[in-house]
């Protein structure tokens, strides 16, 4: 079962409930107020994650956080493992 549209296992998550988030998979915004690109073009897509995308794995997946020093491996991983269990 996927916990988000990006690969990040929110249920993992140390900071959920300090922040509110119930994952983006359920909320029409994210905690942070902010847009978030990866769950807009999901849902414009009417895709549940990146993994099951055609365009899978695109640069703005595989950029996602770098800019504040995250791994997108472990996230595009587990996108693949969300998509092979659909």
């Amino acid at each position: 079962m996927f916990e988000s549209r990006c690969g990040v296992c929110c249920n993992s998550c140390k900071r959920k409930e300090k922040v509110n988030c119930t994952g983006c998979t359920t909320m029409s915004t994210t905690f942070w107020g902010g847009s978030c690109e990866v769950k807009s073009c999901c849902e414009a897509k009417g895709l549940t994650h990146c993994g099951i995308c055609t365009d899978f794995p695109c640069d703005m997946l595989s950029d996602m956080g770098k800019d504040q020093g995250y791994d997108s491996d472990t996230r595009l991983k587990q996108c693949k493992k969300w998509a092979n269990e659909s």
